[in-house]
């Protein structure tokens, strides 16, 4: 029965269990009868897509986790009591860390943690365990938008305007995102603007777009160089801005300079009258945005792909000015919050660096603890998840999927097997809490109060309508059984949400990320609270920059960037491009949204997107099952042929298990600075499925 069909009973107003817009819900009923119903929330207006309308089933699936499992000698995992486990959990720790200190025990959170979660979970990591081996799914999403945009504007906030800004846009360019698909209710601000998409797939997003750049994968940096230099050369810079508000043009023009359109269309394909197109409308409009998605991030150069976009961004004027600007479609629900608070292997609360020795300082100080006490900087996500089984003995997950979200799939499930000891911490069976020693059920979003912070950085109430079925506790009690077993103090580890968030308040004061003058009471109130919100009263932020950049100087950076290749590139033996993405039904791994009949009935199982002439070279047809190798691995998959689809490439979404996962074939090569995998790119062949798979 779907949410929308069940009601009764008192109400909550609250939001969406999935995506980073966080659209505004009410919810209804009681344990297996919850009706859900948009509220008139300013990002989703009234709206909400198949995912929102179907989250109450998540509440009640099937193989929803209900006590707590344990591994035992016989290699089964059987149901034990709560003190058992967490006696059992803290006792292989204690003897890990006795024997092989502190860092080999390693902690993995998600994007989708309540801030509350995120907080405690750093905090856990770095001074119950004493070990930097800490990172977070996010890391797969963000990063590279995230080190782009401190390098350029001297913090990173996904939108640094509200989403309704875009509303009056007249031209708005997506580089690398799909947000019909993604995140559909979007959309809605999106109606009155010409569209100008970038990406290899002509997607839902790209089929409403008034100009479609449809480079190779890959080549997305090369393109936005090439949109600078055209922006130059035919005299569409905003001079005035640029000499007040900007530095470091110089030298990103003298790499720009070399991307005339020819040489930009005979490496991209991109014909040279669709990039001028794309630079007129963007330059004569009054309103104009530049927002860049995962397309233009997932790759082992994607912090300068986004660098060379926010580049474009500058030159035209449009950051840091009303009603224009440049911006990152966040993923994940809490994706900007839990990067805040310090579950990120490189930053403590408040969006600080853990290099920093004034960051040390008050964080330690907040947390009672001596500052050299505290870890340094640890290994990024794929770095952790390599490392496993070697010198991280232990790992601890919360709210992550690793086993299906990881690229080099079956490379990452191996480490995980690999380890002494893995638990962890989820609402259902998913295929990494199939592999753990230890499993913990926890509570789920209308089960638990708490603070998420979506892509426009408004901080927003998460709201219980429901208790938790008997026999599950919230991560914080987890964390707090946990760290009391390993001799912390229980008062320094509260369970209850508003408590940890006053925590964080303090520990975030003076960050980057100022919460320190949010707290429930006025969230419940119903006052939008954007940060930086540094004290009591202060209105919050809704608009960053209009007055000054976030360095010193007040001026935004240019990023002197260079287009290279890719990590993989084809070649004889593996000669299309593999790349991979969301689909409309599904959510990330698809741990949650595969167990939800209506959304499983929509994309019931993995496919491959291909070319008609493309997989009839590969003796396919549609609808057959086929095979998807590259140098790490083979997916399994059924064909589906588009014929707007590049003959040179092949689509994979990522959210099936199994043979079908598409990160057994993606490369774990890294971006340099963000430390983001090359999701995007991999060289591949196609062929017919064998009989043995």
């Amino acid at each position: 029965m779907s949410g929308s069909d069940r009601g009764g009973g008192p109400e909550v107003a609250t939001h969406c269990p999935y995506c980073a817009l966080q659209c505004g819900t009410v919810l209804a009923g009681g344990p297996g009868a919850v009706a859900v119903r948009p509220s008139d929330f300013p990002v989703n207006r009234g709206g909400l897509c198949q995912k929102g309308w179907t989250a109450p089933a998540l509440l009640d699936v099937r193989d929803r986790l209900r006590e707590p499992l344990v591994r035992g000698a016989d290699g089964r995992l059987r149901p034990v009591d709560w003190e058992t486990a967490l006696d059992t959990v803290a006792e292989r720790l204690r003897r890990i860390r006795a024997e092989h200190g502190p860092d080999a025990v390693g902690v993995f959170g998600g994007g989708g943690l309540t801030n509350e979660k995120a907080y405690q979970l750093g905090k856990f990591a770095r001074v119950a365990l004493g070990t930097s081996q800490i990172d977070y799914n996010g890391r797969f999403c963000m990063s590279s938008a995230a080190a782009a945009g401190i390098a350029a504007f001297g913090v990173d906030r996904g939108l640094p305007f509200p989403v309704t800004d875009l509303g009056r846009a007249e031209v708005v360019l997506l580089a690398g995102a799909n947000p019909a698909e993604t995140m559909p209710p979007l959309m809605r601000h999106l109606e009155q603007a010409r569209l100008i998409v970038v990406d290899p797939r002509r997607t839902r997003t790209a089929e409403r777009a008034a100009v479609h750049l449809q480079p190779a994968p890959g080549t997305d940096l090369a393109l936005a160089l090439g949109l600078l230099h055209l922006a130059v050369v035919e005299g569409r810079t905003d001079s005035g801005y640029l000499a007040a508000r900007t530095t470091g043009l110089e030298a990103a023009w003298q790499l720009a300079a070399g991307w005339t359109p020819e040489r930009v269309e005979r490496l991209t394909g991109v014909p040279v009258a669709e990039q001028r197109e794309a630079v007129r409308l963007l330059a004569d409009a009054e309103r104009a945005y530049v927002l860049t998605g995962r397309g233009a991030e997932q790759h082992s150069k994607g912090a300068d792909t986004v660098a060379a976009f926010i580049n474009l961004a500058l030159a035209l004027g449009l950051p840091g000015r009303e009603g224009s600007g440049y911006g990152c479609l966040t993923g994940q629900g809490n994706g900007q919050g839990g990067r805040e608070h310090g579950q990120k292997a490189d930053q403590l609360p408040g969006y600080r660096s853990i290099t920093d020795p004034a960051a040390r300082a008050h964080v330690a100080g907040v947390w009672g603890v001596d500052p050299e006490s505290l870890p340094g900087p640890g290994r990024s996500a794929y770095e952790l998840l390599d490392a496993l089984g070697g010198d991280v003995r232990a790992l601890l997950v919360f709210g992550s999927n690793p086993a299906v979200s990881a690229p080099r799939a079956a490379h990452v499930t191996e480490r995980l097997a690999a380890l002494d000891l893995l638990v962890v911490a989820d609402f259902v069976p998913s295929e990494t809490a199939r592999l753990a020693d230890v499993v913990l059920p926890v509570t789920q979003w209308a089960e638990e109060e708490g603070t998420l912070t979506n892509l426009e950085g408004r901080v927003l109430r998460r709201r219980r309508l429901l208790g938790p079925p008997p026999g599950v506790r919230s991560d914080l009690e987890v964390l707090h059984g946990l760290a009391v077993r390993l001799g912390q103090d229980a008062g320094r580890w509260p369970t209850e949400p508003e408590r940890v968030f006053a925590e964080l308040r303090r520990a975030s004061r003076g960050g980057a990320a100022d919460y320190s003058g949010i707290d429930y009471r006025r969230l419940d109130a119903g006052e939008a609270l954007h940060w930086p919100c540094p004290e009591p009263g202060h209105p919050g932020t809704p608009r960053l920059f209009l007055d000054r950049f976030a360095h010193p100087d007040g001026r935004a950076r240019f990023a002197a960037v260079d287009h290279r290749d890719a990590a993989e590139l084809p070649g004889a033996e593996y000669p299309l491009f593999g790349t991979t993405g969301r689909v409309l039904a599904h959510y990330q791994s698809g741990a949650q949204t595969r167990r939800i009949a209506e959304l499983a009935a929509a994309v019931p199982e993995p496919y491959v997107e291909v070319h008609p002439d493309t997989a009839a070279r590969a003796g396919l047809a549609d609808g057959d099952l086929a095979e998807v190798g590259s140098e790490r691995g083979t997916v399994t998959a059924r064909v589906r042929l588009s014929g707007s689809l590049r003959t040179d490439t092949v689509f994979l979404p990522f959210h099936f298990p199994g043979a079908g996962r598409a990160n057994l074939v993606t490369n774990p090569a890294l971006d340099p600075r963000s430390r983001m995998p090359e999701f995007k790119v991999c060289a591949v062949r196609l062929s017919p499925a064998t009989e043995s798979r």
